[in-house]
Order: structure tokens, then sequence, then C-alpha cells
């Protein structure tokens, strides 16, 4: 049975939340039942014991072991579990290449489930906060950026437009690979002239070259001034169109496809997995959602309870 608490005005004026604010750390409402299996999308994922969190959660808040700042399941501004929550009881998760998280300055860093990225795979995540972050441009070749837009490609076509770009330059001898790269045209030096035929050829062994994604963590509103940041122009730009959020602070007005943060790595790297580097997909990621779903299902139940569905 869940016993956590959440707070029922925050619960009640969630849909009604102005962009989509992560809020991972839900403190107050009295749950009486668990919502049934058959009503979490999540269910199918292959994931870790949550039976920490469960225990974490009947005892409610605690201290985080560095900051000493009184949290629910983790700290969002150290990034660690907190004293209930043994570090050795939380998944860790190797990913096939880095991932830098941009935040927003005016995001609340409890409201974020990028913390969860690091929280999972602490040795491939990066969080940095706005408008401190690394210059890009002479890594363009093997960085892309994870956001929807009119010149946005997919997963799958990843291979074929990141050939266009390489260290020093671009092909030059094609028409396809010498046009203007996506984006904001860089300043960049012509590379020696290369065949067409080894430009196309290679576009399969340019794809898997990638080596680190990029994710904007913010409500959508504010967005637009870390995306017209100069040290973003360039980048490869990649949309993710076919999956639906389960996020419960979902923006009224946005598609469904518009993720949470950590959903968007989630399923960017399950599309990288079986679309670039073609292998079959086993639950490899899923326990980057072990807080994500957890959560989901607290707030569904405690929806469900207060009225709202």
């Amino acid at each position: 049975q869940l016993t956590m608490s959440l707070n029922s005005s925050t619960l009640l004026n969630e849909e009604n939340a102005q962009g989509p604010k992560n809020t991972e750390c839900l403190e107050s409402l009295e749950l009486q039942t668990p919502s049934s299996f058959q009503d979490n999308p999540l269910q199918q994922l292959q994931l870790a014991s949550q039976e920490v969190l469960e225990k974490a959660k009947k005892s409610g808040r605690s201290k985080c072991p560095r900051c000493n700042s009184s949290r629910m399941f983790y700290c969002y501004t150290c990034f660690v579990p907190v004293e209930t929550v043994p570090t050795k009881e939380i998944p860790t998760v190797k990913l096939p290449l880095k991932i830098d998280i941009i935040k927003h300055p005016n995001e609340t860093d409890g409201k974020s489930t990028a913390v969860h990225a690091k929280l999972l795979a602490p040795d491939d995540v990066t969080i940095y906060k706005y408008p401190c972050i690394p210059e890009y441009e002479e890594k363009r070749h093997e960085i892309a950026l994870i956001f929807p837009g009119p010149n946005s490609v997919s997963v799958q076509d990843i291979a074929f437009h990141l050939q266009k770009y390489t260290k020093k330059g671009v092909c030059a001898s094609d028409d396809d690979c010498s046009r203007e790269p996506l984006l904001k045209q860089a300043k960049i030096e012509p590379e020696e002239e290369k065949n067409p035929s080894e430009c196309i050829s290679s576009s399969r062994s340019e794809g898997t070259r990638l080596k680190k994604i990029i994710f904007i963590d913010s409500t959508w509103n504010q967005t637009n001034k870390i995306i017209t940041d100069e040290r973003l122009q360039g980048l490869l730009q990649i949309e993710l169109k076919t999956r639906k959020t389960c996020f419960w602070r979902h923006q009224k007005g946005k598609p469904d496809t518009y993720l949470s943060t950590i959903e968007a790595i989630y399923y960017f790297l399950v599309d990288y997995h079986q679309e670039i580097l073609k292998e079959s997909y086993k639950g490899q990621y899923d326990n980057l959602l072990f807080f994500f779903s957890f959560m989901h299902t607290l707030i569904k139940d405690a929806k469900c309870c207060a009225g709202k569905e």
C-alpha cells in the first residue's frame, strides 16, 4: 500500500501549471490505494527494484549527506540520494555517448527531471546552468542538439546529416555535402577535397561517431534564450516526434510529443541504440526512468484520490 504524503493543493493545481515544469520531489497527501498495473503506461519497463524508494517514502524526508538539506529521495542541488536511499541500491546506467544538459537559470532545481539523469548515469551526464556552457563549435561534427524545430531531423537521419560535419569543415565536392549546415553557418576552413562517393558511403560510420548529445532543461516558454545562443548555432538538431509524454506537468497547448527532459534522454537513447547502433534493445536504458516511473505512479494515485481523474 502506498502511503506517501503529497501536498493536495499542489496536486490540484498541477494541470493548470504554466509550463512543463518537472516536479520530482512531491511532498504531502496521503495515498490510500496504488494505481492498477493496467493504468501505468510505464509498466513494461525493466526496472531495478524500487523497494528502496518505497521505504524512503514511508520514512519521509531525509537529509542530504553533503549539504544537510531536507529532501525526498535525493538532493536536487548536490545530485546525490538522501540518507534513507543508499547509493548502492540505486541502479547505475552506462550510456553509449555523453550527455550535456543545459539548464535555464530560472528553472527551479526541485522541479527538474534532468537531475534523474545525473543520479542514474553519473559518469556520462553533465549539467550546466546557462549561460555557463561549453564552446561546441570545434566538435560539432560529433555533437547533436535535441530540440524540435523547422530544421530538426529524425534520429534515423543522423548518419546522413552528420556526414556534412568534419573537424575543420564540410565535404565540399558534393552539392548536398557542401551546402550550408543546419542553423547558422559557422566560420570554417575548407578541408582537402573528398570524392563524393566517399562522402556518401561514410555516412553510417560518421553517424556512429556521434559522441555527445545536448538537451535543454527549461519550460518551453524559456527555451528561446538558450536555443538562440551563438554557441549552439550550427549544431545538428534532432527532434523526437514519435513518442508521447507521460509527464504530469505537460503544458497545455503543446503537442504531447514534447517530452520532459528525462523522457527525451531515454527515448533518444532507445532510438539511437536501434537506428544508429543497429542493436536489439533489451531494456539497457530503462533504469533512467527509475525515479520518473515511481513518481508517475504516485502522482496518478494522488490525482485519483483527489478526484482529478
